[in-house]
């Protein structure tokens, strides 16, 4: 072998490592787009990992994501989801109707999924639940039509009530429903709804105030990220002006509130977590259906019934999923 034969192999195999980095391809990058703030959800978070594991990906090992909370102002989610965009993400998870609009008018190509409280097809966000069409699909859990079905719950929990109230977060696309529905089951039973609204920790504050001002029996705490987020606040505020109140998912309760009636949430996440990892190993979200929770919780705190002076009624305990002691 020549010198210059040899200078020839030796360039090429100095050239092998960089060709072969050339051809591994990048990390995948996932976009979070939350209207929440990190610490109440970080166990939503955890099972959103989950489920990407099940699909074969890791945070930091072979997926990377970048994080965006909105921290209840919704008014900011536009600006973190352009961000997301700007960054090139390879997926972008929405976790409520409100991110995913923000997510759905920034892009048209990356593709998103989402958790939605209410119809996605009535929003606009997909063409329909079997075939979404589009870069959108993911999980929809119809907030909205379950809280006729808190407001029973409620009104069951404490069958004396005669004004019950409804705290809601104006800034929620879902709310006029929500008071839709629930005004009509108000309706039926003979009870004198009264409407509170809050969308900061000053404003449910404010919220309580005005719910002893107006003699309230009982409050239906309505669906809402920002609302959850704010759920230790809220236990507080029920415990100390002695309100017996429902919520929609289990850690309301399992944080001291009375009852909670809503879709197995940690469940959902989990299942967003898939649909991410599907889409990052070739799926299209036009060819994933979305999908609604089959699995809904009942969960009732004896503790705080006790606290308050109430007795369950047998008819929720036999239904209840999980009874907290």
């Amino acid at each position: 072998m020549n010198r210059r034969e040899l200078m020839l192999l030796l360039g090429g195999a100095a050239a092998w490592p960089l060709a072969a980095r050339a051809q591994q391809k990048a990390m995948p990058v996932i976009g979070w787009l939350s209207s929440a703030s990190p610490g109440p959800f970080a166990s939503f978070v955890a099972a959103f990992h989950q489920g990407l594991s099940e699909t074969g990906y890791v945070e930091g090992q072979n997926v990377a994501i970048e994080y965006r909370w909105a921290e209840g102002r919704y008014d900011r989610l536009p600006a973190l989801a352009a961000d997301l965009v700007g960054r090139k993400v390879d997926v972008i998870a929405a976790d409520a109707v409100t991110s995913t609009r923000a997510a759905k008018d920034a892009t048209s190509t990356i593709p998103v999924v989402f958790i939605s409280g209410s119809d996605p097809v009535e929003r606009g966000l997909v063409a329909s639940f079997a075939r979404p069409g589009g870069n959108l699909t993911g999980l929809a859990m119809m907030v909205a039509e379950l809280a006729p079905k808190r407001f029973e719950l409620l009104s069951e929990m404490v069958p004396q009530a005669s004004i019950i109230a409804l705290l809601v977060n104006p800034n929620n696309v879902q709310t006029d429903g929500v008071i839709k529905g629930v005004r009509e089951a108000a309706r039926a039973k003979a009870v004198q709804l009264q409407i509170l609204k809050a969308s900061t920790e000053g404003e449910i504050d404010a919220a309580f105030g005005t719910l002893m001002q107006l003699q309230a029996d009982a409050l239906v705490v309505g669906p809402d990220v920002f609302l959850y987020s704010r759920r230790e606040q809220l236990v507080a505020l029920a415990v100390r002006y002695r309100i017996p109140a429902i919520h929609e998912w289990r850690g309301a309760v399992a944080a001291g509130g009375l009852i909670s009636y809503g879709a197995d949430i940690t469940g959902v996440f989990r299942q967003l977590g898939i649909y991410a990892g599907k889409i990052l190993k070739g799926a299209k979200p036009a060819d994933l259906p979305v999908q609604q929770p089959t699995t809904f919780e009942l969960v009732v705190n004896l503790k705080t019934a006790k606290a308050l002076g109430l007795t369950v009624p047998p008819s929720i305990l036999a239904r209840a999923d999980e009874v907290l002691e």
